[in-house]
């Protein structure tokens, strides 16, 4: 059976424990692949900030450690947790690392990149999905393009508002 939503994916969460991602049914996720030695490493303030600014209105910043992009995220889960939460002060939900592209690629990637309108491989760290409420892809950003930027938080933001 096809999947119609990231609803139908489940993850390991940064403590190893698997998370069905329905439970995030009528909120809207961010979701981006992250690294924590990589030149835009520094986005997580941002995705902090829109964590604390949008959360309780219904925003899930979800972060997916990859090491696909340079060897930027080579710690363990464990490493990774201790730099997010001692460097960044992360308190969005994070996960086990994963493949966006390739042989071994998440199936949550797979689905984001074939509902999104490039439909092309994730190109670095730091790229964002914005999911609606309905679970579909409602926007896709490149690295350049900061979690704060306007054209990101437009979509966020009308996507919060249906």
């Amino acid at each position: 059976m096809a999947a119609d939503s990231v609803y139908d994916f489940k993850l390991k969460n940064i403590e190893g424990e698997e998370v069905d991602l329905s439970e995030y049914k009528g909120k809207v996720l961010l979701v981006v692949n992250v690294a924590s030695k990589c030149g835009a490493t520094p986005q997580y303030e941002q995705l902090q900030a829109l964590h604390e600014k949008y959360g309780e209105k219904g925003l899930v910043v979800v972060g997916v450690p990859c090491n696909q992009f340079g060897g930027q995220e080579p710690g363990t889960e464990k490493d990774i947790k201790e730099f997010c939460t001692s460097k960044y002060d992360v308190g969005f939900p994070m996960f086990s690392k994963v493949d966006v592209n390739g042989d071994k690629e998440s199936p949550l990637y797979k689905f984001l990149k074939a509902h999104s309108e490039s439909k092309a491989d994730v190109k670095w760290n730091f790229e964002k999905f914005v999911i609606g409420k309905d679970g579909k892809v409602a926007g896709r950003f490149l690295t350049k393009t900061k979690p704060d930027a306007e054209e990101v938080v437009s979509v966020i933001e009308a996507e919060l508002k249906k």
